[in-house]
Parts: C-alpha cells; structure tokens; sequence
C-alpha cells in the first residue's frame, strides 16, 4: 500500500494555488522532495492554503531546494479515519486529517472541539493552542510528529423548521456528524440523526430531518439554503485539523529543512484560522441574501441572533452535559491535561 501511494503521490500534478505565503527566501537548503496528504481538496482550506503553500510557496521561498507532492485524502481513495494511523506506521510521510475521525480511537481527539466548548474563532483558536502540546507528547509516542492544527469555519444550525433560539431544538431531529454533537442535541431534547453529507439536502427536504449541523459555508456550498429556511448564528463547534509527519521521516530531514517546512505550517495555520473567521460570516452572509455576500448566487434563509440566555445555555449544557460524559470515557491522563489546559483557561474543570 505504501508504494502505491506514494507513487500516486509522485505522479500528481501540482497546481498552482492563489495565496502566497510572505516569508523571505531560504539558501543553502538541501535538494529535498516532499510527499503530502493534504485535506479534503474540494474545501477552501486546501485550495486557497494548504495546496498553495506546498505547491507554490515553499518551492518559491527554497529556489527550487525543496519541492512537494500533494493530493487531497478524498483524491487517494482514502476515506480519513486511517490517516493518521498510515502516518504512524510510515505509508503517508506528511498528512491532514479532522481529529474528530479518530474521536472513536481515542475520545483525547474530541478535547478541542467538544460542542459548545468554543462560540466564536477567537476561543476556538485559544483552546486549540492550549491543548496543542498534550497532542504533540500523545502522538509523539504513536511515531505521529504534530506540525500544526487548524480549522473549519464555524458549524452551525441549517433548519427547515422555525427555530428562534437553542431552546427551539427540542423535539426536532437533527443531523449531527459526532459523538460530542449528538450529545449535545440531545441535551436540548432533540433527537440525533446520523446521514452523509451528500444526503442531507434530500433529508432536509423531505422531513427525514428537520435540521442539520456544518460549516456555514460548506452549507452555502451545497446549496442548503434551498431546502432550509433558518440559519442559527451561534457556532456548536469547528472541526479541527491535524498537520502531521510521520516522526522516523520527519527525523531523517536535514534540521534546515524541517525549520523551514515548520515556519511555513505556522503561518499557513495563521492564514487558515483567520479564513474560517472570515468565512463563518460569509456563510451567514451569502445563506441570508445579506449585502455583504460576494458570491453570485444568495439564499434567502432567516438569520437567527443567539440572545444571552442562548449563550448562557450553551455554556450550561457544555459544562453540565458534554464535557463530564466525555471525561467519562477519556483517560485519567486526558483529563488532567484538559484541566491543566483548556479548562483553566475557560474555567471549566472535567472530572471521572
């Protein structure tokens, strides 16, 4: 399996991306070329980020030194829950995946983005930042080096039903896509429905569903605004990313280069985060018909405001509900590192 991907790998056609990364140019670097997973090629991330800066940005940057390969996971044939263990065992060099693939391996992968833990980018970031040196010692001992993590943008509440605030979920089915969001749904009294993506536009349409959770934009892109009528401006939760190399092959490059392929993951990773603020808004934007929406195409969905009792009870229910039944099921170890970071930093202590 290894050689055939890294030979699919090696025979991909690199594209050029749009956005550049602003460093200076690096000399005396060694010739060296690079394999890379990247996310799901069909999302902004990787487009306007992650293909770009590994295309484009550190061959400019290196003079030609050091150049790479890089498709999309959905592009190999690959579903996501087993790249990081490819990584681990050396089949993919470099990769990208959700940490929440892997919250059935370990529930540690759900610490950063249990549902309600963070309502705007701001907090999502802080907590993520937190909690990035339990995974770099967790997976250092998997043979997985952490490069960086980065995000979605917001997801969020697609109705077709009347919905004007959190409380309006009870009763209603709901499509969420893990374990912490299911959890959280059926804090409000709804009921959590497992479907593909893909299906969701026919589920909404015909009551399979009454709502759906994902990304603003990612909605807007599947045109959810043609069969939902509310939009729920409170992000549930982000949907993380893993930047990871596995950690012989990332030790076996030459210092200089490692350096240089960890400052351009670093500003990458800026660059990511600060787009999923961006496009949360334009999500709301484009799915309403607002003004400010770019796009050709708009929606004419109701943009529900959350209240303060709205953010007052997702608070509640994240401390009182998702996080004590995720402690529930992670390690000692997991939650004292929740403790010792995230739950300091937002004043939420997690117990067994």
């Amino acid at each position: 399996m290894k050689k055939v991907l890294l030979s699919t790998l090696a025979a991909s056609t690199m594209l050029l991306g749009t956005a550049a990364i602003a460093q200076e140019k690096v000399a005396d670097l060694p010739k060296t070329q690079l394999q890379v997973v990247g996310g799901l090629s069909n999302l902004t991330a990787y487009q306007n980020f992650e293909q770009p800066m590994w295309t484009k940005t550190i061959p400019e940057l290196s003079n030609g030194q050091v150049t790479a390969d890089i498709k999309g996971f959905n592009e190999m044939g690959l579903k996501g829950p087993e790249i990081l263990r490819l990584i681990g065992q050396g089949v993919i060099p470099i990769g990208t995946a959700t940490l929440a693939y892997f919250a059935s391996d370990n529930p540690i992968n759900e610490a950063i983005d249990l549902a309600g833990l963070a309502p705007n980018v701001d907090v999502a970031r802080e907590v993520t930042d937190a909690f990035q040196p339990v995974y770099e010692e967790f997976y250092g001992k998997n043979n997985i080096k952490v490069l960086g993590l980065s995000t979605y943008p917001g997801q969020v509440l697609f109705c077709n039903a009347e919905i004007s605030g959190l409380a309006d979920v009870k009763g209603k089915k709901v499509r969420t896509s893990s374990r912490t969001t299911a959890e959280f749904v059926q804090a409000l009294g709804g009921t959590s429905v497992t479907i593909p993506f893909g299906e969701v536009v026919p589920a909404l349409q015909n009551g399979v569903v009454d709502c759906a959770i994902t990304g603003s934009m990612s909605g807007y892109s599947a045109k959810w605004y043609e069969v939902s009528t509310h939009l729920y401006a409170l992000p549930i939760n982000w949907n993380q990313q893993i930047h990871a190399a596995n950690l012989d092959y990332w030790n076996k490059l030459d210092p200089k280069v490692q350096d240089f392929v960890q400052k351009n993951i670093d500003v990458m990773t800026d660059q990511i985060w600060e787009a999923a603020g961006r496009e949360t808004q334009e999500g709301y934007d484009c799915n309403t018909g607002a003004a400010a929406c770019s796009q050709p195409v708009k929606g004419k969905m109701k943009l529900v405001e959350p209240t303060a009792a709205d953010r007052e009870l997702l608070k509640k229910i994240t401390a009182e509900t998702v996080v004590p039944k995720w402690a529930a099921r992670c390690s000692d170890e997991c939650v004292k590192g929740f403790n010792e970071t995230i739950g300091k930093k937002l004043g939420i202590t997690a117990s067994k």
